[in-house]
């Protein structure tokens, strides 16, 4: 995960941004910046955060 932010609360507001922005899915994403979804997961939701497919965002 070095491209993107490594602070949670930031990335959050990152990841929202880039799949409100510019990307369809979480998957899309992911591999659009080289970054694995898990880690991704992960990291979010050790503050309480969960990926919403419907909507398309962390929530």
């Amino acid at each position: 995960m070095d491209s993107i932010p490594k602070d949670p609360v930031i990335l959050l507001s990152y990841i929202n941004t880039q799949l409100r922005d510019h990307y369809g899915t979480l998957d899309e994403f992911c591999r659009s910046a080289g970054v694995l979804k898990a880690e991704i997961v992960s990291t979010l939701s050790g503050i309480g955060y969960h990926y919403e497919p419907a909507q398309n965002q962390f929530r």
